[in-house]
């Protein structure tokens, strides 16, 4: 398969520290109560001072006085200081989370023009779509590229950035939830659900080819996501798809990537499913083209269905 050149496609920001009904330990019969916070991350994809591996270019390419930029193919330079500087990710802890049953984390990589706090937990739903998919699950949102067009990784570009990620997120995740070490380990050796929308493709794509906690991420789901390094998801589904799950749903503004891919697989004799799946479990591979009239800005809430993520979410079976 042709490896394909990375296309800028949709990214997010924030703030300021949320948090929702953020008292006591648990609720009543030990389940918890929704709490959800932006807290800052020593292993952030941002910033990021170092090389883009397409081609091994400064991805700080521009200097002006002193003042370090990026040249994104769609939105022109962005300044590090305003785009690629927010350290903070955004940790949800739904209604009904029980941290004393098998248990999951939903990894969500934003796409372009996006804040956390405004697009992630507002706009698109993400908690809310979570906690109404009765999947025992925590989240976590880290925050790439604020309100820009540009799906750059950072960080996460580089082989074990992505693994210290999630070690940090467990910490931070136990504290949030008020637990003690014995969910500290449960959180660190929890399935990852890897959910991309849009320009976070390129993340994923990159978590994905890095190996990074490999054997932890049970499944992939992207949302109108494939707009570049098709080869990458290609050859992780045909490396782990006996071991983990991988559904992504389309509109027409990324038809041509699933199509590619999907006939990869095809040739490759990898079983593939063209419509939403009854269960999410390991071994199943969908492709999921919406309506027409689906609009990639809305995706996340509005697609073959609404609350997609919620839909897709609450059948998964691990």
């Amino acid at each position: 398969m042709r490896a394909i050149s990375r296309r800028r496609f949709g990214s997010l920001a924030l703030s300021f520290v949320v948090s929702a009904v953020a008292t006591g330990r648990a609720a009543a019969g030990g389940l918890a109560q929704r709490r959800v916070a932006l807290e800052a991350f020593a292993t952030a994809p941002f910033p990021y001072r170092g090389k883009i591996p397409d081609d091994d270019s400064d991805f700080l390419d521009v200097n002006t006085g002193g003042r370090l930029g990026h040249t994104s193919g769609r939105g022109g330079v962005y300044w590090e200081d305003e785009t690629y500087s927010d350290k903070r990710v955004l940790l949800g802890v739904p209604r009904g989370f029980d941290a004393k049953k098998h248990m999951a984390v939903v990894v969500f990589l934003h796409g372009n023009g996006a804040i956390l706090e405004r697009d992630v937990l507002r706009r698109q739903a993400v908690m809310d779509q979570l906690e109404a998919s009765k999947l025992n699950a925590v989240l976590v949102a880290p925050q790439f590229a604020v309100d820009a067009q540009d799906s750059s990784a950072g960080r996460f570009w580089l082989k074990g950035a992505f693994t210290a990620f999630m070690g940090e997120a467990g910490v931070k995740l136990t504290k949030l939830a008020g637990g003690d070490g014995k969910l500290h380990r449960a959180v660190d050796t929890a399935p990852i659900i890897l959910v991309a929308y849009s320009g976070g493709y390129d993340p994923a794509a990159y978590i994905l080819a890095n190996g990074d906690e490999h054997a932890r991420i049970k499944g992939v789901v992207l949302l109108d996501a494939l707009f570049g390094e098709e080869d990458k998801f290609a050859a992780w589904i045909a490396r782990h798809h006996k071991a983990a799950f991988f559904v992504s749903a389309y509109s027409q503004s990324s038809a041509d990537g699933n199509g590619e891919v999907e006939q990869w697989l095809q040739k490759q004799k990898i079983p593939v499913l063209d419509a939403p799946p009854s269960k999410l479990g390991l071994g199943v591979i969908s492709f999921i083209a919406a309506p027409d009239e689906a609009n990639h800005n809305d995706f996340v809430t509005s697609a073959w269905v609404d609350w997609p993520l919620q839909a897709l979410l609450s059948r998964i079976v691990l």
